[in-house]
């Protein structure tokens, strides 16, 4: 390069053949081997100012990295900027009002620490590796989300740089058109480099797992469904056939693979209201293996880590799902047994205080939707890509006729810009493009699941 350093930039410039310049460009998804010309690992929102205008300046592609749990590899690029915020990282709670400010490369491994410290916490996903970034932009929902909403319903303020390098606050009284799109629309309107959150006490927290043999398997889709129908909002549940997005702590070894499992939380004052409600899968079939638990939020959200942690493979294809059907329960467990090592398919419970928004107040859209939909796979080995990538788009293509088309924009993988449009619907749609229009004309911002300026530009440079 011909630019070795950048005004005003006080983090850390990497190029190929600087030490540390792989490490750097790592990613969540060990099938995604991107090569950037520059990695700017920022510490603060002047250094991403600063990258931002050398990128700019220099006509590259720029990619944004909270997490880089984007499992299209959207974080990276080849031949352009990664702008790093990894090293942005800090987490401030004021337990008085019950609010965290946290910078834009947190992770929320480290946002659930430092509220946990006050007897405190926010939606979430369900993995604690992944950043807070993408997951708030995208919706947000994890374990909280029923009884608190998503991550984007508890976002109160965010500091964005825009395209055009300008640093903004966004809120709904400040830049409100642009803290309607950030709340689900993704990165395409800037660079957020820090989110304050709305935080709620949460103490222990009831954790229940249980896996069934495949005979049973239809048997015990129907009653979780039937118990996520009349749940209290407290309850969060998932089920799942094969690894998916793995299931906790409870072991299975090679041979159960295809086995059902059921995992649901119960965050209340009283664990035992909880115990009570799963009673009623405790007769549908002779559980396999059981792990209760009572945890602290955090360690909930790490029983997933190693399952689905960095270093593997990972694909997937996901739908939202409103009323199952028996037929649909049918394909579900069809779909499910076929033999597939390191392939699953799984349901996670949406509804409750997710469905209390109105459909227009955020970006986010299908707030009716009572599950999420996710056909995944999990490897190591790149031999098994071929047939693990096949696989899991065949039991998406057998299940996805049950839903009404939509998807959430956090499991778009590499169909990312063909489904786009699916997940806001038409109007919706354009009024995001509107937006973008105002805020990214050139659309700057593109590697995202990317909504065009209305007037279609596809520059990424803004000469």
């Amino acid at each position: 390069m011909t630019n070795r350093s950048i005004a005003r930039f006080a983090g850390e410039l990497l190029e190929p053949n600087d030490e540390g310049y792989d490490a750097s460009r790592w990613l969540w998804n060990a099938m995604i081997d991107k090569r950037p010309a520059m990695v700017a690992r920022c510490r603060s929102t002047t250094d991403v100012v600063a990258a931002l205008a050398h990128a700019r300046q220099l006509a590259l592609e720029i990619a944004v990295r909270g997490g880089g749990h984007s499992v299209a590899g959207l974080s990276s690029t080849d031949g352009g900027m990664m702008i790093d915020l990894q090293p942005m990282n800090r987490v401030v709670v004021d337990p008085r009002t019950r609010r965290a400010r946290v910078q834009g490369g947190t992770l929320l491994r480290d946002l659930d620490r430092a509220t946990h410290a006050h007897g405190l916490a926010t939606t979430g996903g369900m993995v604690h590796h992944t950043g807070v970034a993408g997951l708030t932009l995208g919706g947000g929902f994890g374990w909280l989300a029923r009884l608190h909403g998503l991550a984007c319903d508890n976002l109160v303020s965010a500091e964005v740089v825009t395209a055009g390098g300008e640093v903004i606050r966004a809120s709904e009284v400040e830049n409100a058109d642009l803290f309607w799109g950030l709340r689900g629309g993704g990165g395409n309107f800037g660079i957020v480099t820090e989110f304050e959150f709305q935080l709620h006490p949460i103490g222990a927290v009831l954790s229940v797992q249980r896996r069934y043999a495949a005979k049973h398997a239809r048997k015990v889709v129907g009653a979780f469904v039937e118990l996520m129908d009349a749940a209290p909002p407290e309850l969060c549940g998932l089920i799942g056939i094969g690894p998916g997005r793995g299931s906790g702590t409870l072991d299975s070894d090679g041979a159960s693979s295809r086995e059902v499992y059921i995992w649901y939380t119960y965050v209340g004052k009283d664990l035992d209201v909880g115990r009570r409600l799963g009673v009623s899968l405790e007769g549908i079939a002779p559980a396999v293996a059981e792990q209760v638990d009572v945890m602290s939020y955090p360690d909930v959200q790490a029983a997933t880590g190693d399952s689905s942690g960095p270093g593997r493979r990972h694909y997937w294809k996901g739908s939202l799902m409103w009323d199952l059907s028996a037929e649909f329960g049918d394909a579900f467990v069809e779909r499910g047994l076929l033999p597939g090592a390191g392939c699953g398919i799984e349901l996670f419970s949406l509804g409750g205080a997710i469905a209390r928004v109105g459909e227009d107040e955020t970006a986010y859209s299908s707030r009716g939707a009572t599950f999420d939909l996710l056909a995944a796979a999990t490897w190591t080995d790149p031999a098994h890509d071929t047939h693990n990538v096949a696989l899991t788009r065949e039991n998406w293509s057998a299940l996805t006729p049950f839903s009404r088309g939509s998807v959430y924009v956090n499991d778009l993988g590499a169909d990312s810009q063909e489904r786009v449009r699916d997940v806001y619907g038409s109007s919706k749609f354009a009024r995001l493009a509107a937006l973008k229009e105002r805020w990214d004309p050139e659309n700057v911002f593109r590697l995202n699941a990317n909504i065009a300026p209305r007037s279609g530009s596809t520059a990424a440079t803004g000469r």
